[in-house]
């Protein structure tokens, strides 16, 4: 029965990963950044992975797109690490990683503990994101973007249609957390 569990889990990781992927393509061409669905799936895998899967459902995607496959909002591969929006890639591993946690910890599968989770894991992507994004214009591409300027288009702009994904990951982990426990897949 473990063994088919462990298959069940991987099969939602991979299921998570494939989603994230998928997320990337979903996009509205806002400059510099564009609003994408990863985030989305990115924190409902902590949400519904919990933090060490779900992290490691993004980490593989992540690692996927360094590789080579075309799975990110602007290409793929090594050099992808001097993109300035490498660190929302990053961040959504730990944001997943952060989400899942709050919601391990808890121990109730609240609508509260879920809007709380997601809305931090959310914030962790964020601020990782926006740091990277800062020292590769300023540092590497030698572009002198003020922090604010940063925040402003690459974080307020986003914060209405983020909102509404966040409560609809919590709406989802209320909904699904209990299914996937009765199921023994989380």
């Amino acid at each position: 029965m473990k063994n088919h569990s462990s298959v069940k889990s991987l099969c939602l990781m991979a299921l998570m990963t494939a989603l994230t992927a998928v997320g990337a393509f979903i996009t509205v061409p806002i400059p510099p950044v564009p609003f994408s669905l990863q985030i989305f799936f990115a924190i409902l895998s902590g949400v519904l992975l919990g933090s060490r899967r779900g992290a490691a459902s993004i980490a593989v995607y992540v690692l996927l797109g360094l590789c080579g496959l075309p799975i990110f909002t602007k290409g793929a591969g090594i050099s992808y690490l001097l993109q300035p929006t490498f660190g929302y890639l990053v961040g959504f591993i730990l944001g997943a990683w952060v989400c899942g946690k709050i919601i391990e910890s808890r121990q109730n599968s609240s609508f509260r503990t879920m809007l709380i989770a997601c809305f931090s894991g959310a914030s962790i992507d964020f601020v990782v994101g926006i740091v990277y994004f800062y020292l590769i214009m300023n540092l590497y591409l030698n572009k002198g973007m003020s922090l604010w300027s940063i925040i402003y288009s690459t974080f307020i702009i986003f914060i209405p249609a983020d909102t509404v994904l966040m409560i609809l990951a919590a709406y989802l982990g209320k909904r699904l957390v209990p299914i996937l426990k009765r199921e023994h897949l989380v």
